[in-house]
């Protein structure tokens, strides 16, 4: 299991605390250091059966730079999404879990951290 964290983030805080409390094997990637490119990124879109846009933090300065509100979302510009969440890896929600079964999670409450570790 891998799970993509911002250590600056409380929820990616609080995911790490419980999987270790639960003393689950995984592999940290601090995504802003360690950049995901296009194709890591569709894959865990893939693996998360979500779309981009279901997973950019539209709240970011550097979301209202791009105007990313105001972007379409549709198969069309599915690629412009993950692009700008490549170049800009602070608009990826955090944290994400890709669980060792090949599905993924966005991790944000305990139930989801608890069912990462059930798969």
């Amino acid at each position: 299991m891998e799970i993509w964290i911002n250590p600056a983030c409380s929820k990616c805080r609080s995911a790490l605390t419980l999987l270790d409390a639960e003393g689950a094997e995984y592999t940290v990637r601090r995504y802003l250091e360690d950049v995901p490119s296009e194709a890591e990124i569709a894959e865990v879109l893939d693996r998360l059966g979500l779309e981009p846009w279901d997973i950019a933090r539209t709240t970011e300065a550097a979301a209202g730079e791009l105007g990313l509100k105001e972007w379409a979302r549709d198969a069309g510009t599915r690629d412009r999404w993950i692009a700008a969440l490549a170049a800009h890896p602070k608009l990826i929600q955090r944290p994400i879990i890709t669980a060792d079964d090949g599905t993924a999670l966005v991790a944000r409450t305990d139930e989801a951290v608890r069912d990462a570790l059930s798969r």
